[in-house]
């Protein structure tokens, strides 16, 4: 019965939405809204339509992690990712550990998203209102239709299934709690910054108030996409045991280009709200990086990608979502062509000012999409005429750098020049700490030993943005800087730190292979390795043999680290679990490998790959910074906005007095 409601849900939810659309349009269509107010028989449908939709769609959600939270093995969709024996944490996770779950956690947050602008949104015009919600509803009813028609994911089996076949033992980790959900929150919320710019382009509406709304979403989008990269990237570094946090895996690009597209799309948001400038290149960023999420979800589903975390599926749902994917984005391109004409360009800036450093990184930040998105795709294009190219890092390295290392020095700039004008003289003293740190550590590093160009040049640049980030509040009351601006910086430094620890990690890490018996020792860079036995052990749902290892640094004690190889029986599979030993400046990363046979007096000899990596964990706490830095400028523009709105309200209050004091004065003349 818990199935059947959730599918029931799914249905009235999808109802809802062509409710919510047609209700818009002809609303629209029949000129209701033209007077400011929502009374109009189809306009006041639109809103209740949304926020219902979002409760429905939520339902489903709830039955659906109800039916994999007591093992409802008459669900097939419970019974090929699920297992009795699984600890209860992974059989919820198990929800969107896969495609049909994964696909109705989407739509789930797309629902309560519309639901959310329904109930609160009153800032914009009714009528730009209205075609952002029906915009919001026509995208969610092409996923109501490929979650009901391709990929249900409350498919009963004619007779339940005597036990499941369990979860792919690579997702069976806490990283996966986190990671798809903030992911998807982030791809959601670009689908609700492209129903925004939609509705704004529909009703040309293309103004500072209209950024004003969507700055948050698009900044909440950017927030959860960056976190959700982040998670992504420590899992697949702890898990997979390759050593490494980033592989340009196509799936990991597909989640990369919506962030650049998102990256992009809020700074050209926050010059429109701020300066009313930038319109055309706010809208069409809007459909891009919506696009991005799209693309991305068809790579990844369409089964055209092999990869450790991509959902093999049958190609059938690959066209449905190409079908989508040409009818949202092709359909936005045409009204974009169509209507661009009639957004009038905005107000001018000079060549010297932040809205000029705002546009050159976004130029770049698109360059560096363009190359993302070529290495992507280029393989697959070959692969169609039987030829098999393989794209990695020798290529999107050098190449997005050509891009990146521009960006990062006028990044450094940017915020301290003035909007519309500013002169360079003015921030000369400023301009010359940055480039003198930059030029010292470049030199510092040549001189110390010889490392590659790019590392090299990533350090210095780090170092140089990290002093930049804080430059904008020289000068200024600390307790009086806007929560907005103490973002920026958070968010800038940030960036610097993550910069940091990948060029630390990519300069100075060392690695040390050894097939080792007990009681052997080896060393990788300062670090002392003694190998003190392997064990089997027994979890869960699983069995492994357990290195015990001590790991000593100096003539400090040693530490036990334990690195696994695991084997999962439900469903079978071998996984390497890593040990790391964390340090201010690093972490010492151990792998359990293989049996490698029999020494000379029949000791049994194993493979153990050890690296030291330097400052490797700053990449995720600049990623975390980065994100706090998001959530605070958040917070800080809906303050701002909040009073904004109450000094407007006090004013006309005032003027309404005044005028009612000008009226009563009047009568008494007369």
């Amino acid at each position: 019965m818990i199935a059947e409601i959730g599918l029931a849900a799914l249905w009235l939810a999808a109802a809802l939405a062509a409710l919510q659309l047609f209700a818009g349009a002809l609303a629209l269509k029949q000129g209701e809204g033209a007077e400011g107010n929502e009374d109009g028989h189809f306009a006041q449908l639109v809103r209740p339509a949304a926020i219902t939709q979002a409760l429905l769609a939520a339902l489903a959600f709830v039955m659906l992690l109800w039916c994999f939270a007591i093992t409802d093995l008459s669900v097939k969709l419970v019974v090929t990712n699920s297992h009795s024996m699984k600890p209860m944490l992974y059989k919820l996770t198990g929800t969107w550990g896969n495609h049909e779950g994964s696909m109705l956690l989407w739509v789930a947050v797309m629902a309560l998203s519309g639901g959310l602008i329904a109930w609160l949104e009153r800032r914009l015009p009714v009528r730009t209102m209205l075609a952002t919600l029906a915009t919001q509803g026509f995208v969610a009813l092409g996923f109501y239709a490929f979650l009901i028609l391709s990929s249900n994911p409350f498919e009963r089996l004619p007779v339940p299934a005597p036990e499941g076949q369990g979860l792919n033992p690579l997702l069976q980790d806490i990283g996966l709690a986190l990671h798809p959900p903030t992911l998807y929150i982030g791809y959601v919320g670009l689908s609700v910054a492209f129903s925004f710019a939609l509705g704004a382009l529909l009703t040309r509406q293309v103004t500072p108030e209209f950024a004003r709304v969507m700055r948050p979403w698009v900044l909440g989008a950017w927030v959860f996409l960056t976190l959700g990269i982040t998670a992504g990237s420590y899992w697949a570094y702890y898990e997979l045991g390759w050593g490494g946090y980033w592989f340009w895996d196509p799936v990991e690009n597909a989640s990369l280009m919506p962030w650049l597209a998102a990256t992009a799309l809020l700074h050209s948001t926050s010059v429109l709200a701020a300066r009313d400038a930038l319109r055309t290149w706010t809208i069409m960023l809007g459909v891009v990086a919506f696009s991005m999420s799209m693309l991305g979800t068809f790579l990844v589903r369409s089964g055209v990608l092999t990869s450790v975390h991509a959902f093999a599926v049958d190609p059938e749902r690959g066209s449905f979502i190409l079908v989508l994917l040409a009818l949202y984005i092709g359909g936005a391109l045409t009204i974009f062509a169509l209507r661009a004409h009639s957004i009038s360009e905005g107000k001018r800036f000079a060549v010297s000012s932040r809205e000029s450093a705002l546009v050159f990184n976004n130029v770049m930040l698109s360059a560096i999409l363009g190359v993302v998105l070529l290495g992507t795709l280029y393989p697959l294009l070959t692969e169609a005429f039987d030829v098999r190219v393989s794209v990695g890092p020798p290529y999107f390295n050098p190449v997005s750098a050509i891009f990146a290392v521009p960006m990062f020095l006028v990044m450094a700039v940017g915020p301290l020049l003035r909007w519309r004008e500013d002169k360079p003289a003015r921030v000369q003293i400023q301009l010359i700490v940055v480039s003198s740190a930059i030029l010292g550590v470049l030199a510092l590093v040549a001189v110390l030993g010889d490392y590659s160009l790019l590392a090299t040049i990533g350090l210095a640049l780090a170092v140089g943005l990290a002093i930049a980030a804080f430059l904008p509040l020289r000068g200024r009351r600390l307790t009086r800087v806007p929560l907005a601006t103490w973002g920026m910086v958070l968010a800038h430094f940030g960036v610097a730190i993550s910069l940091f620890g990948m060029a630390s990690e990519s300069a100075f890490t060392k690695e040390r292979l050894a097939a080792m018996v007990a009681g052997e020792s080896v060393s990788v860079a300062d670090w002392q390795i003694t190998l003190d036995g392997v064990d089997p052990i027994a979890g869960p749902n699983w069995t492994a043999m357990e290195a015990r290892i001590s790991a000593s640094r100096g003539s400090a004690e040693p530490v036990a680290v334990t690195p696994q190889a695991r084997t999962f029986w439900a469903p079978f599979q071998a996984t390497s679990e890593s040990a790391l030993l964390t340090r201010w400046d690093g972490q010492l990363y151990a792998v359990l490998g293989d049996s490698a046979g029999v020494d000379a007096e029949g000791m049994q000899r194993w493979q153990v790959r050890v690296w030291w990596k330097p400052f490797v964990t700053f990449i995720w706490y600049g990623g975390l910074l980065i994100s706090l830095g998001g959530a605070l400028a958040i917070i800080g523009r809906l303050s701002a906005d909040l009073k904004r709105r109450k000094a407007a309200r006090r004013g006309a209050e005032r003027r309404n007095e005044a005028r009612a004091l000008a009226a009563e004065m009047k009568e008494e003349l007369v």
